[in-house]
């Protein structure tokens, strides 16, 4: 019944989630006709940018993206990874990681609702969270690497060279990911698109607020005017003193956060060896209705816990 009602409740997030399709095929046609008769330069590019997706895309990311809801903001996430993943490739893992985590489950003893549950659980999460991590490192790159980038920027405005060949330059000599988005932004200026809405693109999928602050700057200095070299060059500065306090409320609360993983993790390592040392003496925990519900209750307040002290050990710049 347990796994019945997850079912139900997974079903009816997809639904939720998933919209009205006869919506978004009326959508798709009203795009498709504007983007056909129209002349202008950007939804010319729109469009070519559209069908070199469509052409890398192969049958099972079609299928996949029928199934899974907001497919688009899927394939976004995959693509701040900085990896070359498709969305039929993540449904493999996670149908991968999920049969795997079952299979062991159920070989070393464990129910089969349990094992059905938990194999969910790393299916959906696992995946999901290796990606969440190679963002955030992508993007930590990026934040660091970024303050060299608008040097070289500054230094090119300085030698007479316009904003969009500097920003070619600096997507030629520095180092990956700032080369690699700079890149694309001057291939985009090249087939059309304008500076401002490359670089808004760029920052919708960075989504850092050191580059904001740079998108904004240019925006600004566009219609004010003023010397935009020494803007930036400010702004340079300010965003390496932002990492540098950055470092150091990093070093100061290094030493709760320690304590909080440990003190979150403690019960969990605890329950993995006794259960490894005696597993009949756990398993009244998966066939007592008095303590399925009382372990249900602890994990509940040990989340509650995690997440007070997440909060605590985490400050926003």
């Amino acid at each position: 019944m347990l796994f019945v009602g997850l079912s139900l409740t997974l079903g009816l997030g997809v639904f939720a989630f998933a919209g009205d399709g006869s919506a978004k095929k009326a959508s798709k046609r009203l795009e498709a006709l504007r983007e056909r008769h129209s002349g202008s330069r950007e939804m010319l590019a729109r469009a070519q940018m559209k069908r070199l997706i469509a052409q890398r895309d192969n049958k099972l990311d079609s299928v996949v993206g029928q199934f899974i809801p907001r497919p688009a903001e899927l394939r976004a996430r995959l693509e701040r990874s900085g990896k070359s993943w498709t969305l039929g490739q993540y449904a493999l893992a996670c149908a991968g990681t999920f049969t795997g985590a079952a299979l062991v489950l159920i070989s070393a003893g464990a129910p089969p609702l349990l094992a059905l549950l938990v194999g969910s659980f790393l299916g959906i999460g696992l995946p999901h969270a290796v990606v969440g991590f190679l963002i955030k490192r992508r993007v930590a790159a990026f934040t660091t690497r970024f303050p060299d980038a608008i040097d070289l920027l500054v230094r090119g405005l300085r030698s007479g060279l316009p904003v969009s060949e500097s920003l070619g330059v600096v997507g030629k000599e520095i180092a990956e990911p700032v080369g690699s988005e700079f890149r694309i932004v001057a291939d985009k200026i090249r087939i059309g698109r304008t500076m401002e809405v490359a670089l808004h693109e760029m920052a919708a999928r960075m989504n850092t607020p050191e580059f904001q602050f740079f998108v904004i700057t240019l925006s600004i200095q566009r219609e004010t005017g003023g010397n935009l070299a020494e803007t930036l060059a400010n702004l340079g500065e300010v965003l390496r003193k932002r990492a540098q306090m950055k470092l150091k409320i990093n070093a100061m609360s290094s030493e709760s956060k320690a304590s909080a993983y440990i003190v979150g993790s403690l019960p969990f390592a605890v329950f993995g060896l006794v259960w490894m040392a005696n597993k009949n003496y756990l398993m009244p925990f998966f066939e007592d209705q008095r303590l399925m519900i009382a372990g249900t209750i602890g994990f509940v307040w040990m989340s509650i816990g995690a997440f007070i002290m997440s909060k605590m050990v985490r400050f926003e710049i």
